[in-house]
């Protein structure tokens, strides 16, 4: 991982203690999860407990179980309705204040139209197979993912070349790297510069077949659940 700060780290992984706690509250066994994920509740206790990773398909297969979008599994901590407001305090956010902006914000007003965040203080989701997901703004819009997303050389949306689909639109652009995109019978190899949109309900997939690592900026539109 390339200098990544501490509170970077917490975060990323954090991701197994809050898919625990968004089942827990949802009254969701382990057991129960796996079997309609299609996956071994020894895998989904390896998750938890920050021992393993999900796949992308996996990801989005937890949300669309437990009802809650992608976006929740970013948060520090499951979204509570009417949690207080924090208090935003203009002056104690100077230009280059190690905190994270919006976790000072949240949940206040002020958040819900700006966002500002320090690269090292991005949430991760660090995957399987060598992907990584990074929210590049945290307003409180739960239809919305604004993503850095990055592939390893060999890395797949999915663990065995199966199709994703969801509700809503994906938008991409490649800065570095190719991406190979599979939608529905159309496979397009993507370059940096180039961009692309879709409807996401398409069955598609993601591969970087290059030999060095794929990064790039993602927009998902819609409810991912």
């Amino acid at each position: 991982m390339l200098d990544i700060r501490q509170g970077a780290l917490i975060q990323m992984d954090n991701l197994g203690s809050r898919l625990k706690d968004i089942r827990l509250k949802s009254g969701m066994t382990l057991r129960e999860l796996a079997r309609q994920a299609d996956v071994s509740p020894s895998f989904i206790s390896q998750i938890e407990n920050g021992k393993s990773q999900p796949s992308v398909a996996t990801l989005y297969a937890f949300a669309q179980l437990l009802k809650v979008s992608v976006d929740d599994l970013f948060e520090n901590r499951p979204a509570v309705p009417d949690a207080p407001a924090a208090v935003f305090d203009a002056d104690s956010m100077t230009r280059g204040d190690l905190r994270n902006p919006s976790d000072a914000w949240l949940p206040s007003e002020y958040a819900n139209r700006v966002s500002v965040v320090h690269p090292a203080h991005r949430s991760h989701l660090d995957m399987a197979a060598g992907v990584e997901w990074e929210r590049l703004a945290a307003t409180p819009e739960r239809s919305v993912n604004f993503m850095k997303i990055s592939y390893a050389p060999g890395a797949a949306s999915t663990d065995g070349g199966e199709m994703l689909s969801h509700d809503g639109y994906e938008y991409g652009f490649v800065t570095q790297g190719t991406l190979e995109v599979t939608i529905g019978d159309e496979t397009f190899t993507l370059h940096p510069e180039e961009s692309l949109g879709f409807d996401s309900s398409i069955p598609h997939s993601f591969r970087n077949a290059g030999t060095e690592v794929m990064t790039g900026v993602w927009f998902v539109h819609g409810k991912c659940q």
